[in-house]
């Protein structure tokens, strides 16, 4: 491993848990933990009690002052206006020509103050965008908050529970964000998440981190890594950015053409409006695999399209999967071939999310 890798201040109980850790991003990561629970194990403890993850390493940006939500408006493609104080909003940032830089939570922490939360790859890239456009809004600054926090996600049906035990206030609802305490430290909570279950996410002082992660294991919350996170979002449908989004396609084409609003005129709003009108040439699709094998990130499908993730379902004992394919093949039902290192597996489109809480 090398040493040039960020560590998050959570990485001495990594390896306290025997985690595997891997370099993720310019971070060292933990993957799964050592010994029981396996990958398999925690993914099963989020979808039934809970588990925690440490995402310190993804990035935050803060946009303040009075033309904070102006700038916002005019990177992000969703509708910032709409956001309330306390309240938190998905959206895509954007090329000109439509493509993809990012995908992006932003959270309105006061009227003239909002946090937005980056993908890691792409943090540096993201800021230096935020920055350059802020040229145009002299009353809107721009900051690189990625030092100033941890962030921690508890997911599962008692993921609530649990973290409300330590709490000095009821916890904020869904798609909100509220300031408060946790075992004493000072935190912003969220209510969002990257597994289909419920739950939130937790920002906080980096040197409060360790006590905070110590404190909700202690009450239950399963320490889970990046795998169970991947296969936990993949069953659900969620995008991962470098896999269903990217410059070289747009939110149409991806189905996130509901967090996109054109007449707000962000970048590339031209662009997504062309495209929705005359409907993109390819679509993303989920699909389960039919009989054994499983599909990766770059295995072709037959007759045009390509798999951009792929994983065996631990819930549903399938091979599962997202792709690109062509317009004409994306209805729900169609069968797809997909070509896994030479053999032709059989494959079917199916609708999104692949997996629903009860099934």
């Amino acid at each position: 491993m090398s040493s040039a890798l960020r560590r998050t201040p959570l990485y001495e109980r990594h390896v306290a848990a025997g985690a595997k850790l891997v370099d993720f991003a310019g971070w060292e990561m933990p993957v799964f933990y050592g010994g029981p629970p396996s990958l398999r194990e925690e993914h099963v403890a989020v979808r039934r009690e809970c588990g925690i993850f440490d995402v310190s390493h993804m990035g935050e940006i803060e946009t303040s002052g009075p033309q904070a939500a102006a700038l916002l408006q005019r990177l992000l493609s969703n509708d910032v206006e709409q956001i309330a104080i306390g309240g938190a909003q998905y959206s895509v940032l954007c090329r000109p020509d439509g493509g993809v830089l990012d995908d992006l939570f932003t959270y309105r922490l006061e009227a003239e103050r909002f946090l937005t939360v980056t993908n890691a790859s792409n943090h540096e890239h993201d800021l230096a965008w935020f920055a350059e456009h802020a040229r145009e809004f002299p009353d809107a600054q721009v900051s690189d908050a990625i030092d100033d926090w941890a962030m921690l996600a508890v997911q599962g049906p008692l993921a609530r529970e649990i973290v409300e035990a330590t709490a000095d206030a009821p916890l904020p609802p869904r798609m909100c964000a509220a300031a408060g305490r946790l075992a004493g430290a000072e935190v912003i909570v969220c209510g969002t998440g990257y597994t289909g279950e419920d739950g939130v996410e937790v920002l906080c002082r980096p040197a409060d981190a360790p006590v905070l992660w110590d404190e909700l294991v202690g009450r239950g919350a399963v320490p889970a890594g990046l795998g169970a996170r991947d296969t936990l979002r993949l069953e659900v449908c969620f995008h991962l950015y470098g896999n269903e989004l990217m410059e070289e396609r747009g939110p149409i084409e991806a189905g996130l053409g509901w967090c996109c609003k054109e007449a707000t005129g962000f970048i590339g709003a031209e662009a997504v409006a062309a495209t929705r009108a005359r409907g993109p040439a390819e679509r993303l699709v989920a699909f389960t695999i039919e009989g054994p094998g499983i599909a990766r990130q770059g295995n072709p499908v037959v007759d045009g399209g390509v798999v951009t993730s792929g994983t065996l379902s631990p819930c549903l004992g399938v091979g599962i999967g997202m792709a690109y394919v062509t317009s004409e093949r994306a209805a729900v039902g169609t069968q797809l071939e997909l070509d896994v290192r030479g053999k032709m597996r059989a494959a079917v489109v199916k609708d999104k999310p692949l997996y629903r809480k009860g099934s």
